[in-house]
């Protein structure tokens, strides 16, 4: 089969198109026949050896997917020719993937393969982020950074969904457009946020930042919060992993919270399938619509992890493998 692989550590532009041998089902697992591929910032990061999951070199990256079932065990939730969304954590830039059967979702058949590859990822991270971790009440307010981005959108929305008020952070203009076309009430530049948030709130502040991005805006997020408010780390897109002066944390009771989804449902398989099913109605009714960016050939890896890399996305980044 067709798949894309990391022969070494150079960054994205090293990454090649590749024949190699199908996977095969082990026990437990699921064959899919991958339509679409997700595109997410740790697999930039593994181009490079960053990243905390180092597959030994060459290895097909690919953490997110949609397709058809081929196979799955007997008595299984899903079953061979069922639309399916997984999270096979590697393998996902290939035209077959095996999956462990608690990664694998029925996509409802409104939702297109496009937006099923677009939700693994930043959608059951946000969801742990913002219901889990950030305990988010409706009625609170939340400041979403990179608001654009894969994680920014879905944060946007599901956010909304949930019934909070939403201030994007965007870098300009047009990926303010994006972030409001996901659900964010106000929008506001990176240069001068803090004090645009404390004018729209009224000097309150905010009751949830999400920061998947980290770097110098980490200390202005803070002064961004209202009285408990609560920080969630979730990434550092921006490069630099910020520190904080645990002093700051005391004026206004507030937290810093971090956000290890990977870490949390490897010691609780079943509880991914709970947060799909949190998430089925709100898809079945088109509430969580995520926004699609570019559209990559698989061939075209390369150019789809630079315009992550790069910070040039807006909405999620997608390889169409069928």
């Amino acid at each position: 089969m067709r798949a894309v692989q990391i022969t070494s550590l150079d960054g994205p532009a090293a990454v090649c198109l590749v024949e190699v041998p199908e996977p095969v089902a082990g026990p437990g697992q699921v064959l899919v026949d991958v339509h679409v591929a997700g595109v997410s910032y740790p697999e930039v990061l593994q181009t490079r050896g960053l990243y905390q999951l180092k597959p030994e070199l060459p290895f097909v990256p690919g953490a997110e997917v949609s397709g058809v079932v081929r196979s799955a065990p007997d008595g299984a939730h899903v079953a061979a020719g069922d639309r399916v969304v997984a999270f096979p954590g590697v393998g996902g830039y290939g035209e077959v993937v095996a999956a462990s059967l608690e990664t694998v979702f029925r996509l409802p058949d409104a939702v297109s393969f496009e937006a099923g590859a677009a939700l693994p990822m930043n959608y059951l991270t946000v969801h742990f982020g913002l219901v889990q971790r950030g305990r988010l009440q409706p009625g609170e307010s939340v400041l979403v950074h990179g608001a654009a981005g894969g994680v920014g959108t879905a944060a946007v929305q599901l956010a909304a969904a949930l019934g909070a008020r939403v201030i994007a952070v965007v870098s300009s203009p047009e990926k303010g457009e994006v972030a409001r076309a996901a659900g964010a009430s106000d929008v506001v530049a990176v240069e001068g946020f803090k004090d645009a948030v404390r004018e729209l709130t009224g000097g309150r502040g905010v009751d949830v930042v999400v920061d998947p991005v980290g770097g110098d805006r980490f200390t202005d997020s803070l002064r961004s919060l209202a009285t408990e408010g609560r920080l969630l780390v979730i990434g550092f897109t921006g490069g630099e992993i910020p520190t904080v002066k645990v002093n700051r944390l005391l004026l206004n009771n507030l937290s810093v919270v971090g956000v290890g989804w990977g870490a949390y449902w490897l010691a609780d398989l079943p509880y991914l399938q709970r947060q799909w099913a949190d998430l089925l109605p709100l898809l079945e009714a088109g509430t969580l619509d995520p926004p699609i960016g570019t559209v990559h050939p698989l061939a075209d890896a390369a150019l789809a992890l630079a315009e992550l890399d790069e910070r040039r996305a807006a909405g999620k980044v997608l390889l169409a493998v069928r």
